[in-house]
């Protein structure tokens, strides 16, 4: 169980994330990048950035390219946070969307079967 701080710092690094890509990276690719979410170890060694995009098409060079800046962003977040140690930045895609999607899907098929089979009665 993650206590409060790490909730809270995990929040904080998703915001910050999000305005640093947002405003202050000139890359294009990049800025479709919609963070989801952070995760953060307990000790601040390591954190899970996920993120997402409209485009199904182009996640897999956004994830490239953020790899790419997780130094960088790292170091702009050690200016920016009043952390004794900022975690290095390793960023996951987020299919929790498109698993939602999927289970939607379902339930509308199981949903339009039943209709069908009451009509048919």
């Amino acid at each position: 169980m993650t206590s409060f701080r790490i909730k809270r710092i995990n929040k904080q690094l998703q915001r910050e994330i999000a305005l640093l890509l947002e405003y202050r990276v000139k890359n294009e690719i990049v800025k479709s990048a919609i963070i989801t979410g952070v995760e953060c170890t307990r000790d601040l060694q390591q954190a899970n950035v996920f993120f997402t995009t409209v485009s199904e098409q182009n996640r897999e060079n956004v994830l490239k390219e953020l790899q790419q800046l997780g130094g960088s962003l790292r170091s702009i977040l050690g200016k920016n946070l009043h952390l004794k140690q900022i975690p290095e930045l390793h960023f996951r895609l987020d299919t929790s969307e498109d698993y939602g999607r999927h289970i939607d899907q379902l339930l509308d098929r199981i949903h339009d079967k039943q209709t069908f089979n009451e009509n048919e009665e």
